[in-house]
């Protein structure tokens, strides 16, 4: 059995769990067994995002060939994402696509050039200028 408790943002009187329980063969201490059933269920969550979040639950055409490209582009662009917030962002926990794209991809704000360089305008009061900044800042350093 085991028990994790909820991200709630409001402090709690009486904070609450989710009981989990597993039960399996597999040879091992409870501990053990339950970080590879973690483990597993975070390759879960990604083919998850892919079916949802990149268009993979609905194939376009009862051909395998067109399904097949599909799939294929469908992972070009999952596989973009999923970097941005293991490396850019630095996530340890689960990995929410849409959150991401929402929050870091479809950016509100405009490039200028200005003196040879180029400006990036976000705006004032945006909630996520600081997290996109240093998300920015550790890509670039990967690039060089």
């Amino acid at each position: 059995m085991h028990r994790t408790k909820l991200s709630d943002p409001r402090p709690a009187l009486f904070p609450t769990y989710h009981y989990h329980a597993f039960i399996t063969d597999r040879e091992g201490d409870a501990v053990t067994l339950d970080a590879d059933h973690r483990r597993h269920a975070v390759v879960e969550l990604a083919i998850r995002n892919l079916k949802e979040d990149s268009g993979l639950e609905h194939c376009p055409s009862g051909d395998f060939n067109s399904n097949a490209a599909w799939a294929v582009l469908a992972s070009i662009a999952h596989n973009p994402v999923r970097w941005v917030g293991a490396l850019g962002l630095e996530l340890t926990g689960p990995l929410v696509a849409k959150t991401i794209r929402r929050k870091f991809i479809a950016l509100p704000g405009r490039l200028t050039d200005s003196g040879r360089r180029r400006h990036l305008h976000l705006p004032t009061h945006w909630s996520w200028a600081t997290q996109w900044s240093e998300c920015f800042k550790r890509l670039c350093k990967l690039q060089t």
